[in-house]
């Protein structure tokens, strides 16, 4: 074989090596980058799936932390309700002490001048003994000792009653009126108009605001 021929194909398979050398490393380079891609990829999807489990594990505290704060609110509402239950019970108490309280006192008082009505009615007629004797006293010993201290009695005894709310009712002269007069005769009387009040037979009193004896009277016809 002439030397330029077996030259040219030892310089053909040469190329042809080469050609094949470059391929493998190409062959190799891809690999290797698409191994490095792949490892990239992988561990981007490691970080992804990281990422979401932290968001799952934050959203999980945070539902807990609602259901918690939920639950405290609910727990302080409750005892909320109670205070104000307490409150009010506590004033519809206090309302009902301050009503009994003032009904007491308006029964005591009504007791009291029930009893002191009672007293001055016994003791009226003592004071009407007192004026009829004083008023039989004839002139001349009106001036006797013994006289004289019954008045002072009598007039005592009226200061007293007097203090303790009892007073008279004015009659002769006014208009008659049946809550305080008690008409037992009708006279005639130039003087006075009709229907008015001639003369007191027996005087009348009255406690406080209430008639303890209505006045014994004459009325003019």
């Amino acid at each position: 074989m002439p030397e330029d021929i077996k030259k040219e194909t030892i310089d053909n398979e040469t190329a042809e090596n080469k050609a094949e050398e470059i391929e493998i490393e190409g062959a190799d380079e891809e690999s290797t980058q698409a191994a490095e891609e792949a490892k990239d990829t992988d561990m981007n999807e490691t970080e992804s799936d990281d990422d979401a489990l932290a968001d799952a594990d934050a959203k999980a505290d945070e539902k807990s932390d609602e259901k918690k704060g939920l639950f405290k609110k609910k727990k302080k509402d409750k005892k909320d309700e109670q205070i104000e239950e307490l409150n009010d019970r506590l004033k519809r108490q206090m309302a009902e002490f301050e009503n009994f309280r003032k009904r007491s006192e308006k029964e005591k008082s009504q007791m009291f001048d029930m009893g002191a009505k009672t007293i001055v009615e016994k003791i009226l007629p003592v004071i009407d003994n007192f004026e009829r004797g004083l008023a039989a006293v004839p002139d001349d010993k009106k001036d006797d000792p013994f006289i004289t201290g019954m008045d002072k009695v009598y007039k005592q005894m009226l200061t007293e009653l007097d203090a303790a709310g009892v007073k008279p009712i004015e009659c002769v002269g006014q208009e008659f009126d049946p809550d305080f007069h008690n008409a037992v005769m009708q006279v005639e009387n130039d003087e006075l108009e009709s229907g008015t009040v001639a003369q007191e037979l027996q005087k009348g009193y009255m406690y406080k605001d209430s008639v303890v004896r209505h006045s014994m009277v004459s009325v003019v016809q």
